[in-house]
């Protein structure tokens, strides 16, 4: 009965280890400082291209020989990889601290059901509140436009007369007007994230689901339930009381209800995608005007990087601040799904990475509450694989949807809009991997008795009964008619399959019939 009485001493002192999160806090801060640095780098860029050269301007770092032609065009897809890795580094930073202040929000509203939530799909109530539904779906187009301005914002210039045997030479350029509002959906996200940190008490700035329950616990926003030491998410809308360990646990697909929407909708855009494939062939073969060059598209000339082959295209009217807002919607309504399906996959890399680090509990080394924000994208493989997945994928989307800005002397000379079939089948096989992945582990079954939390924050709150910084999680009571599981800053014997478990203390209770 000594460990009894000492999980009852420390269950309800939660606050003696639970991490505040001030490292991670650091982190973030210092991750949307360089975003902040920059969008206003972008802004500047932007402005003084624009103010120097006009709506159609470029700004050229450096020129080369046209002799080098095939290498500029992959230094120029290479540049535009880079932008996009930069701008997921940026809003993967502005992502943590709104997401921060969003889990504060639904806490204080008592609406907080798990550790991660669907971020621009999920407000908090009022039409003003930074987490409110208006500023989310605001953040969602900010993001949006954000890739999409990656997207516009590199081009090749041909520099006429030159030096050269050619009479010209070549030079990745950058576009001012995508810039500029690159720089501007930048900044804005950052206020929005700052602004809701400053609306809402911060709980904990830990990413960890077990630093949060403890605030929340600590902070009387959660209470833990007795008699429930065995039960898992899935159980808690059904009988409510003592329970033999099972030998599998539910899926995530099972436990968390907006997975499935997730993966659902991830599908859907890979569908979407095949549909999209399949128009441009159909489109190219009805109307050759429409077709750029080139014969159809067999196995023999298929590509990874566009080559004109089996494409369809059509130019801008001009090149002015009108053409470049339709150019914009044309690329944000076709990128958009992609865009926030890759930021509702993080719902899914996150639950399983939360559930994985619950499991530890039974292991060897036992479950170290604190979590690093950084290094938990690269030792958990499912983020990593998401991580890497959003500027490769949205880079793809750019090689498929291929936005045509050559431009002559440091200024536009048109503007147009190419599909390649190739390269838009390359992105849908790309999302269907992609796709296969996130459904095999949302459906995935952890086996052992430990019961599955998937980071829902009142089955933690329910099975750890003793909080340290190290835990481990089994067998700690025999009883008459039922035993005790639960954690313990030591590690503790495997629950007994043929027995019943209700908790500390719920001698009692009535015996299972």
């Amino acid at each position: 009965m000594t460990a009894s009485s000492k999980s009852t001493d420390q269950s309800s002192h939660p606050s003696d280890f639970y991490d505040h999160g001030l490292t991670s806090r650091r982190y973030a801060l210092v991750g949307v400082a360089c975003s902040s640095i920059f969008s206003c780098s972008c802004i500047a860029a932007g402005i003084l291209t624009l103010v120097n050269y006009g709506v159609d301007g470029v700004t050229v770092p450096n020129l080369v020989n046209p002799d080098l032609d095939a290498q500029l065009h992959l230094r120029a897809e290479i540049l535009s990889l880079t932008l996009n890795l930069i701008v997921t580094l940026c809003t993967e930073s502005i992502g943590f601290v709104h997401n921060i202040s969003l889990r504060s929000a639904l806490a204080s509203e008592s609406r907080l059901r798990f550790n991660t939530n669907l971020r621009l799909l999920t407000a908090a109530r009022g039409w003003c509140n930074p987490n409110g539904a208006l500023l989310n779906g605001i953040s969602a187009v900010l993001l949006i436009i954000s890739y999409s301005s990656a997207s516009l914002a590199v081009c090749v210039d041909y520099q006429i007369p030159a030096q050269t045997p050619q009479g010209y030479e070549l030079g990745v350029a950058f576009t001012g007007l995508p810039l500029l509002i690159l720089g501007v959906a930048l900044l804005l996200q950052v206020m929005i994230a700052l602004s809701g940190i400053w609306a809402v008490k911060i709980f904990t700035w830990s990413s960890s689901p077990f630093d949060l329950t403890a605030a929340l616990v600590n902070h009387t926003q959660l209470t833990p339930a007795t008699f429930r030491c065995m039960c898992c998410v899935s159980d808690l809308d059904t009988y409510e009381g003592p329970a033999k360990p099972p030998k599998i646990q539910p899926s995530a697909w099972h436990a968390h209800p907006s997975i499935r929407k997730v993966v659902i909708s991830l599908w859907g855009i890979v569908a979407a995608c095949a549909g999209w494939a399949a128009l441009v062939m159909y489109i190219g073969d009805k109307y050759p005007h429409m077709q750029l060059n080139g014969p159809g598209l067999t196995l023999q000339t298929w590509s990874f990087l566009p080559n004109g082959i089996d494409s369809i295209g059509y130019y801008m009217p001009s090149v002015n601040f009108m053409v470049w807002i339709l150019l914009f919607v044309n690329v944000a309504v076709i990128q958009g799904p992609l865009t926030l399906g890759l930021h509702c996959s993080e719902l899914i890399a996150n639950v399983i990475r939360d559930e994985r680090q619950w499991r530890c509990a039974t292991g060897r080394k036992g479950l170290r509450t604190a979590m690093n924000p950084v290094k938990t994208i690269f030792t958990h493989p499912i983020c990593l694989i998401l991580f890497i997945a959003k500027p490769f994928l949205h880079w793809m989307f750019g090689l498929a949807f291929n936005i045509g800005d050559y431009a002559l002397d440091g200024e536009l000379s048109y503007l147009s809009v190419d599909m390649y079939s190739a390269q838009i089948w390359n992105l849908c096989i790309a999302l269907c991997i992609l796709a296969c992945f996130f459904t095999f582990v949302a459906l995935r079954r952890p086996r052992g008795p430990q019961p599955a939390a998937y980071g829902h924050v009142q089955t933690l709150a329910n099975l750890v009964d003793e909080w340290s910084p190290m835990m481990w999680w089994g067998h700690k009571e025999d009883g008459i008619p039922y035993c005790h599981a639960g954690t313990s800053d030591h590690p503790l014997p495997d629950v007994k399959m043929d027995c019943v478990y209700a908790g500390s203390g719920a001698g009692s209770l009535m015996p299972l019939s």
